[in-house]
C-alpha cells in the first residue's frame, strides 16, 4: 500500500485547513489492473482559532495592540461625534496603519489582509470603546483608554522590532519599522479627526517607541534572546510612556531653546 500527497489549503492566519488523503491499493491480481480507493478526509478549523492568538512572543503582542488601539482610535471618534461607521473607520485605522505600512516596508503583504482575526481583534476594540462611551462621561481621557494607549504603543513598537529584526534590516532599521508600527495608526486616526497628529507635539510619545525599539536591537546584539528582547522592548516602552503621562515629560520647543524668529 502506497499513501499520496497530503494537500492543505489555507493557512492557520485565516483558520481553514483542508486536507485530502489519497490511499491507493494493489488489485487483487495485475489481470484486472490496480484498483484504487479514494478516501477524503476534511478537517476544518473554526475561522476564529483562538490557539494561534497566543503560539508566540508576536502573536500576543499584536493582538494586544489591534484591541488597545482600536479602542483608542474608537474613543477618540466618539468624543468628536461620528456616527457609528466613523467610529469603526477611525478605530480600526488605529489599529491597521501602522502594522500595515511596517508589512510593505519588509515587503510582505499586509497582515490585515491575510486574516479575520485581525478584523475581529479591531471590531472587538471598538465595540469595547461604544460599551465604554455609555458608562463613561469621558472615555478618551479616562484612565482605561489612558492605560489602552500606552499599552498598545508597546505592542506594537515590539512586533514592529521582531519583524524588522527577522527582516534583517539595520539598526535604525529596527529602531524606524518599531516606531512607525507604533505611531503610524495614531497618525491616521488624527489626519481622519482633522487635526495636528498627537506624536508631532506630545514630545513623549514617538520618543518611547524609539526607545522600546532601541532596547529590543541592543538587547538582541547582545545575545539576548527574542523573547527577552521584546520583555525588555515593552517594558521600556510602556514605562517611559506612563512616566512621560504621570510626570508630565516633553522633550523642548524650539522656543523654550531660546531660538528667535525673525
Amino acid at each position: 500500500m502506497r499513501q499520496g500527497p497530503s494537500v492543505t489549503f489555507g493557512g492557520a492566519t485565516e483558520g481553514v485547513r483542508v486536507q485530502t488523503t489519497r490511499r491507493v491499493s494493489t488489485g487483487i491480481s495485475a489481470r484486472f489492473g490496480p484498483l484504487k480507493t479514494l478516501t477524503p478526509v476534511v478537517q476544518v478549523v473554526s475561522l476564529f482559532p483562538v490557539g494561534t492568538l497566543f503560539s508566540s512572543p508576536f502573536a500576543i503582542l499584536n493582538a494586544v495592540g489591534l484591541m488597545a488601539f482600536a479602542l483608542v482610535g474608537a474613543s477618540k471618534a466618539i468624543r468628536e461625534e461620528f456616527d457609528l461607521l466613523g467610529i469603526a473607520t477611525v478605530g480600526l485605522a488605529m489599529a491597521f496603519a501602522g502594522g500595515a505600512t511596517r508589512d510593505l516596508l519588509v515587503s510582505r503583504i499586509p497582515l490585515v489582509l491575510q486574516s479575520t482575526t485581525e478584523i475581529a481583534l479591531g471590531l472587538g476594540g471598538v465595540g469595547l470603546a461604544v460599551v465604554l462611551s455609555v458608562a463613561l462621561s469621558a472615555p478618551d481621557t479616562h484612565p482605561v483608554t489612558v492605560g489602552a494607549d500606552a499599552i498598545g504603543l508597546a505592542a506594537f513598537a515590539t512586533t514592529g522590532a521582531i519583524v524588522a529584526t527577522q527582516a534583517g534590516v539595520s539598526a535604525f532599521g529596527v529602531v524606524a519599522i518599531a516606531t512607525i508600527n507604533a505611531v503610524g495608526g495614531g497618525v491616521l486616526a488624527d489626519i481622519l479627526l482633522d487635526r495636528a497628529p498627537f506624536v508631532l507635539f506630545d514630545g513623549f510619545y514617538a520618543s518611547c517607541a524609539v526607545l522600546g525599539g532601541a532596547i529590543y536591537w541592543v538587547a538582541g546584539a547582545t545575545g539576548a534572546g527574542p523573547g527577552t528582547a521584546a520583555l525588555l522592548c515593552v517594558t521600556v516602552t510602556m514605562a517611559t510612556r506612563v512616566a512621560a503621562v504621570v510626570l508630565g515629560w516633553q522633550l523642548p520647543t524650539a522656543q523654550q531653546l531660546g531660538v528667535r524668529q525673525g
